[in-house]
């Protein structure tokens, strides 16, 4: 278990997770005093990164630059609120359907709560909404990235579980829309008990103005999704084609797009891409090792000394998982989860590998809004300067339906075939 304890002690000196990842590989390595492993360290560390579904990150993270920066969210924003229209806590329930439309676009958490905290956040206020309740609310809404297609957490275990990304995209879809569904029942629930005001009425002149506004903006999702469900594209393919439309959308459409932004946005997706891409090496080297100390299978034999129903093992794994997403972001416990729990659930337990990978990106985009660590959690806060404790309290009955969702999931697996 050297490479074990070597990353807890790596981490708990400080130093970044990709770091720790690396050098408890390099340590396990050096202790084993195989010179041949030693050569062959800087190979399975590049070659982790050998692998051609990989190159949809980049191109979705560059997407969501764009799309930030091309306006696209301050009109999904106004559309939502056009499908609305006039009821008793109406802001609430059209940030959570941006937060929709904007997960079917970005992809990512983080991502999404810092576009849509700048865009609903202050419309809440000024309609009356605590701005605690507002960001908590904007936050929630983040939870539905990793899960609505694109997802930067599928993308990630369909590189490394080896498997179909747009099959995963595919089956992400129901568990998006049961999880949106929650989310608008819990709201009903938070409008009684805080009093949520009502929106203000829309004329049909301005209802069919904001439709047709957003209409160009459609064409993103549309072309992801529908370029994936039709197989005209691959992910990686169906992104670079939606961000050059949202490149023309933005910049000869709505006009918000100048060309001088074009190179801070691929500046910042290249820097966000790179540190990605290097804790995804990291851990290729980290999964390597663990594998070299035999931990998979011992992991697998505790669990068959636990259960032999897989059922019970998904609800034993789900306990697991809501652990390791209070300490660990989502993408370097994924690396690490499923290398371990991969093959003990499809040969042990003969569960489908997109079944396993949908409930677990769905367990750890729970964990980013949960404390200690919780990625979303703090940016929320900061993005709204409401303490994160208070966030955490309020997210509360939002986690709780999201763990019914999960709870569905794993008895009615079928839930996620039905886009064929």
């Amino acid at each position: 278990m050297i490479v074990l304890a070597s990353f807890s002690i790596l981490l708990i000196l400080g130093l970044p997770i990709a770091i720790a990842l690396a050098g408890a590989g390099l340590i396990q390595v050096a202790n084993s005093g195989n010179e041949a492993l030693f050569l062959s360290f800087p190979g399975q560390f590049f070659g982790g990164l050998e692998n051609y579904g990989l190159m949809a990150l980049p191109m979705f993270i560059l997407l969501g630059e764009l799309m930030n920066d091309g306006g696209i969210g301050r009109r999904l924003m106004t559309v939502a609120l056009a499908l609305i229209g006039s009821i008793r806590g109406g802001l609430a329930y059209v940030n959570l359907m941006a937060n929709v439309m904007m997960a079917s676009i970005l992809g990512s958490t983080v991502a999404q709560i810092v576009v849509m905290s700048r865009l609903s956040v202050p419309e809440m206020e000024r309609a009356g909404y605590p701005r605690d309740l507002s960001i908590a609310i904007t936050a929630a809404g983040g939870m539905l990235a990793p899960i609505i297609p694109p997802s930067m957490l599928f993308i990630i275990f369909g590189v490394i579980a080896q498997i179909s990304i747009g099959d995963m995209f595919i089956a992400g879809i129901v568990p998006g829309l049961l999880l949106a569904c929650s989310f608008l029942a819990v709201l009903a629930l938070l409008g009684r008990i805080h009093g949520f005001p009502k929106t203000a009425p829309m004329a049909p002149r301005e209802r069919v103005s904001a439709l047709r506004d957003a209409l160009p903006a459609g064409l993103i999702p549309l072309t992801i999704v529908g370029g994936i469900l039709g197989g005209l594209a691959t992910p990686t393919e169906a992104a670079a084609l939606a961000a050059v439309i949202s490149i023309l959308v933005g910049k000869y459409v709505y006009k918000d797009l100048e060309f001088r932004h074009l190179f801070p946005a691929f500046v910042r997706a290249a820097r966000n891409s790179a540190a990605v891409l290097f804790i995804i090496a990291a851990a290729g080297v980290f999964s390597w090792a663990i594998t070299f100390e035999n931990i998979p299978q011992a992991v697998a034999d505790w669990l068959q000394a636990l259960t032999s129903d897989p059922t019970l093992f998904l609800l034993i794994l789900n306990g697991l998982l809501l652990i390791v997403g209070m300490v660990l972001d989502p993408i370097p416990a994924l690396i690490l989860i499923v290398p371990v729990l991969m093959p003990v659930a499809t040969s042990v337990y003969g569960i489908d590998p997109i079944h396993f990978g949908v409930i677990l990106c769905l367990n750890l985009s729970v964990g980013l809004l949960t404390p200690p660590v919780g990625t979303g959690l703090f940016a929320a806060s900061l993005m709204s300067g409401v303490r994160a404790e208070r966030i955490a309290v309020l997210l509360a009955p939002f986690l709780a339906s999201a763990g019914v969702v999960i709870l569905l999931l794993v008895l009615f697996p079928n839930l996620m075939s039905l886009f064929p």
